[in-house]
C-alpha cells in the first residue's frame, strides 16, 4: 500500500511538473506575440503552483515593464535577483525600470565593508554560499586524507598546506553565509505598489505625514503593527506605511 501511494505521488508530481512546463512555454509564446496580459496570467499560474525560478520572475518583470507597470516590473526583477544575483539581464532591466519610478532618493554613504558586501559578497545568495561551504568541507576533508596517507614529505607538506587553506576558506564561507542569512532575515525588502502613498510618524491615520512615496520605490521593512509596516528608505528616513500599499520581495 505504501509503495502504491509513493508511486501515485511520483506520477502526480511528474504530471504537475509537465503541466507547469507547458504553461511556461505557452506564456512565452503569448509574450512573443505581444499578448502580454494573457502571458502574465499564465506566468502567475506557474508562480501559484510554486514552480518559481529566476527566469520566471525575469519574464514577469519584462511583461509588466511592457505594460508600463512600474511597481510590479521592479518587484519581479528584484525577485529574480533574489533567486539568482548573477542574472545580468534582470539586473540591467531593473536599471531601466527604476528610471520610470518618480522617487529619486539619494542613498546614504556606504562604508568600505558595505561596498564589498554589496559589490562582491551579495553576488551570491546565502543558499549559494551554503553550497560553497559544503564544497570546501568535502575538499578540505579529501585533501586532509591525502595528507594523512601521503608517503613522502613533499606530498605531506603540499596536502597539509592546501587542506589548511581549504578549511580557512570553509570558515570564511561559513561566516559569509551566516551574515547573508542574517541580513536577509533582518532586512525584509519591499516595493511600493500604491501609485502614491503617505508615510506617517506613527501607525495611525491621524498621525503626521513625514514624507510621500510613489510606485516602484524599494523600502526596508523593520516592524509590523496591525495593518501598518514600519519602513526605512535609502536615505535613512523612517516612517509607517499601510501594509497593503507595499509588497514584500519574498521568493519562498
Amino acid at each position: 500500500m505504501k509503495n502504491f501511494l509513493f508511486l501515485l505521488l511520483m506520477i502526480t508530481n511528474t504530471i504537475c511538473a509537465q503541466n507547469t512546463v507547458e504553461l511556461f512555454k505557452d506564456a512565452n509564446d503569448l509574450y512573443k506575440n505581444d499578448q502580454i496580459v494573457e502571458a502574465i496570467e499564465l506566468y502567475e499560474q506557474v508562480e501559484a503552483q510554486g514552480m518559481v525560478s529566476s527566469e520566471l520572475f525575469y519574464n514577469l518583470g519584462n511583461a509588466y515593464y511592457k505594460l508600463n507597470k512600474v511597481g510590479p516590473s521592479i518587484y519581479y526583477y528584484e525577485k529574480a535577483l533574489k533567486l539568482n544575483p548573477l542574472n545580468e539581464d534582470a539586473a540591467n532591466n531593473l536599471i531601466f525600470a527604476k528610471r520610470l519610478a518618480l522617487d529619486n532618493i539619494e542613498e546614504l554613504p556606504k562604508t568600505v565593508f558595505q561596498k564589498i558586501n554589496e559589490n562582491l559578497l551579495q553576488k551570491l545568495s546565502y543558499n549559494q554560499w551554503a553550497i560553497v561551504v559544503v564544497v570546501f568541507s568535502f575538499l578540505g576533508s579529501f585533501l586532509f586524507l591525502r595528507y594523512y596517507f601521503a608517503n613522502t614529505p613533499p606530498k605531506k607538506r603540499f596536502y597539509f598546506v592546501v587542506s589548511t587553506l581549504s578549511f580557512i576558506l570553509l570558515l570564511f564561507a561559513f561566516v559569509v553565509t551566516y551574515q547573508q542569512y542574517s541580513f536577509a532575515q533582518n532586512n525584509k525588502e519591499a516595493i511600493v505598489f500604491a501609485e502614491e502613498t503617505e508615510v506617517r510618524n506613527a501607525p495611525t491615520l491621524n498621525s503626521d505625514e513625514v514624507f510621500t512615496l510613489h510606485e516602484g520605490t524599494k523600502v526596508i521593512v523593520l516592524d509590523t503593527i496591525d495593518d501598518w509596516k514600519k519602513i526605512k528608505i535609502a536615505d535613512g528616513k523612517l516612517g509607517w506605511i499601510i501594509a497593503s500599499e507595499i509588497k514584500l520581495i519574498d521568493t519562498f
